[in-house]
């Protein structure tokens, strides 16, 4: 009130039920209707919440607010069917997420999220290992990522922990583990390829090094030349067609998909050619530029990088193909 704020509903985050005298005080002291007072007590999962706040008739308060009126009461038939497979999974799957931000809790919210949505859909617990990117090494990446079943490299920016995350790319390459890389993460897959695959020494990305004698990830050309340095990213969603006979064609179902980028650098396909003979195949190109999206090794169980952000568009209701499909390959790998 004294921020100038006249609320129709309050949504009252509590630890206990709040009863009716809590709710007409407050209702009194904040100008809103008693009916209008809504509890949202603790739950054991945020994904209780919408079912909390259907037995608050809160969608009843609401609607009454519009002046509208429902044909029905909801029934949260999917939800719920997502959430019962999310609180009684039928079994566990072990995967690493290794990133330099593992100290922050929200950094990946949204790979954990896209991880869970993806365990739900396969009727499993997904269980994250938080690995740092500065603490593999060659000598200890075997004890590092003992026991995991899949392994995600996260996206990020700078040059810190990268050399670490190439390692770990490497070991799950070698050891035949489920990986996905996403941004930064499939680039980190394109240059340990090159360097421990087609032998080229200090390979990299211009990001981290400059004069790398062999910059398998660039700036392209048309984006060299722009100034602002915002300028240079790759904002938004874009097109990726898909090859017919490849995993990512298998998991969508479709030729054509549009995900959302945000990136600088970029695969350089002038190591196109090489790279796709000696095995790291590109799946996935922008029909209009040409830039590489998507790199796969059909020979590994499952290998997948991409340039995206998949983890953007997954939800409860409609999980991400690519995680459902890597976690369905982590909980196959024993």
């Amino acid at each position: 009130m004294q921020s100038g704020i006249s609320p129709d509903i309050l949504v009252c985050r509590t630890e206990h039920h709040i009863g009716d005298d809590i709710k007409r005080k407050l209702a009194l002291f904040c100008n809103v209707d008693k009916e209008s007072i809504i509890e949202s007590i603790d739950a054991d999962t945020i994904y209780d919440v919408p079912n909390l706040m259907l037995d608050e008739g809160l969608h009843e308060v609401v609607l009454n607010k519009l002046d509208l009126k429902a044909s029905k009461k909801p029934v949260l038939t999917r939800w719920n069917q997502f959430l019962n497979n999310y609180k009684h999974p039928e079994g566990t799957v072990e995967i690493g997420l290794v990133g330099k931000y593992i100290e922050l809790q929200d950094a990946y919210k949204s790979i954990l999220e896209a991880l869970d949505h993806a365990g739900a859909h396969n009727k499993l617990k997904v269980n994250i290992h938080s690995i740092h990117s500065e603490d593999i090494t060659e000598q200890n990446a075997a004890e590092k990522l003992k026991g995991l079943q899949g392994l995600v490299v996260a996206p990020g920016f700078g040059d810190r922990g990268i050399e670490s995350k190439i390692t770990a790319v490497q070991y799950v390459r070698e050891n035949n583990i489920p990986f996905l890389g996403i941004c930064l993460g499939m680039q980190m897959a394109v240059i340990e390829y090159a360097r421990n695959v087609l032998k080229l020494k200090n390979a990299n990305s211009t990001e981290m090094s400059r004069n790398t004698p062999h910059p398998v990830i660039d700036i392209m050309e048309d984006q060299k030349m722009v100034t602002e340095k915002g300028g240079t990213m790759r904002l938004g969603a874009w097109d990726c067609k898909l090859k017919k006979d490849s995993k990512v064609f298998n998991i969508y179902g479709k030729e054509l998909i549009s995900e959302r980028h945000r990136h600088r650098y970029e695969f350089n396909n002038d190591y196109l050619e090489k790279l796709s003979e000696s095995g790291l195949i590109s799946t996935g190109l922008n029909p209009k530029t040409g830039l590489v999206e998507i790199v796969e090794i059909p020979d590994h169980k499952w290998f997948i990088g991409v340039q995206y952000h998949p983890e953007y568009k997954s939800t409860v209701l409609d999980p991400h193909p690519l995680f459902a499909a890597f976690v369905s390959a982590c909980s196959n790998n024993s």
